[in-house]
This record gives structure tokens, C-alpha cells and sequence, in this order.
């Protein structure tokens, strides 16, 4: 097997904790109230549009004037983003510190994220600036699980997928990726995805 020696990295519920809940949990204590209004309101494909690069301010007036009746609860979903964040996955932060001061692995991140609130984070957590290189999907106006995406990606940083691991906690943006001959990981846990990278001999 190749030497792996790079590593991409997936940023939401990876190395970051994000949670609509920590907003809507006090909008919505109960719990079936809460996921209707996901299902129905604010939908998870609502949410992928802005990370494919759609205002925030069309996507909340999109809404607002569909479902009037609920324009405090649909304002609340970016007026109250920062504290939709829970903080870092430490354990996962520690893996990135490692790979950055203790190995010579090339770091890149590849995130869905808007280019409206991706500032936010790189204001809010140091460990952003520590990649070689980001892929933002609201920046390239595509998002995965895409395949133009994940060909910037390689692109743009001369990426070799046979040498590179690329970590996300959807299975759904790991497909492409394997095809083009990443070694991926599924995460789950900081614990999970040190083990997986030592497997590789990558830790």
C-alpha cells in the first residue's frame, strides 16, 4: 500500500460540534414539536442550499414568507447560529495537533459550511488555520456530496487520493471520494477515528 500522506478532513461533527438543537431545544422542549419543525420548516435541504453557497437572507425570507406563522422560530435558526456551536470535539482537535506538530502529513479540510458563517468559526477556533489548504462549499457554490467538490479538492492541492484519508460523519460524503481512491473513514467517535488512522499507520 501507498504511504499515506495526507489527510482531509470533514469540519461539522468532526472537529467541531454543531447542533441545531442547542438553539431549538428552548424554542421547542418538546421533542416531537422540535422535529416537525426540522421535517417541515427548517429542513436539512433547506440547510444545504445556504451550504451550496444561497444567502441567508433569501433562504430566511424564502421561509418567512411561506410559513408566517412561524417567522420568530425561522429568524431564531440564523440569528441565533453561534450558539448552534457546542465547541471542539477535544479529542478529535488533539488527532488534528498531533498530525500538525508531530507528523509531516499534509492537512486540508473539506466542509459543508455557508460563506456567510464560515468566518465565524475561523474567528472562533485557532485549529482552522492549522490546514495546508480549505475547501468551503458555500465559497465554490457546490457542496457534497458532489463530485466537483471533492475534483477541487484534489485539484486544486494536487491531492493524490491513493495517499490520502478523508474523514466525515456522513456515509454519504464518503462515496465519491472511495471511488476516486481515498482511503475514507466513517467518524463516529475521536476514539474510533485515532484507531482507524493508526490501522492505516497514519498515528
Amino acid at each position: 500500500m501507498k504511504r499515506i500522506d495526507t489527510v482531509v478532513f470533514d469540519l461539522g461533527n468532526v472537529l467541531i460540534d454543531w447542533n441545531p438543537d442547542y438553539v431549538y431545544r428552548e424554542i421547542f422542549p418538546n421533542e416531537k414539536e422540535r422535529k416537525w419543525f426540522y421535517e417541515n420548516i427548517c429542513t436539512s435541504e433547506w440547510n444545504e442550499e445556504q451550504d451550496a453557497g444561497r444567502s441567508l437572507f433569501e433562504a430566511t425570507e424564502l421561509l418567512v414568507k411561506k410559513f408566517p406563522e412561524q417567522e420568530t422560530n425561522i429568524r431564531a435558526y440564523y440569528g441565533r447560529w453561534q450558539d448552534m456551536l457546542g465547541g471542539p470535539i477535544h479529542g478529535s482537535v488533539e488527532i488534528l495537533r498531533h498530525l500538525k506538530f508531530k507528523t509531516d502529513n499534509n492537512l486540508y479540510a473539506l466542509t459543508n459550511w455557508s460563506h456567510e458563517t464560515f468566518p465565524v468559526a475561523l474567528e472562533k477556533y485557532d485549529f482552522l488555520h492549522w490546514f495546508k489548504g480549505r475547501v468551503v462549499s458555500g465559497e465554490e457554490k457546490t457542496r457534497k456530496p458532489f463530485p466537483p467538490i471533492y475534483e477541487t479538492l484534489v485539484t486544486r492541492f494536487q491531492i493524490n487520493p491513493a495517499a490520502a484519508v478523508y474523514v466525515d460523519d456522513s456515509l454519504r460524503n464518503l462515496e465519491y471520494p472511495a471511488k476516486m481512491g481515498f482511503h475514507t473513514i466513517h467518524f463516529t467517535s475521536s476514539g474510533q477515528f485515532k484507531s482507524e488512522l493508526e490501522g492505516l499507520g497514519v498515528l
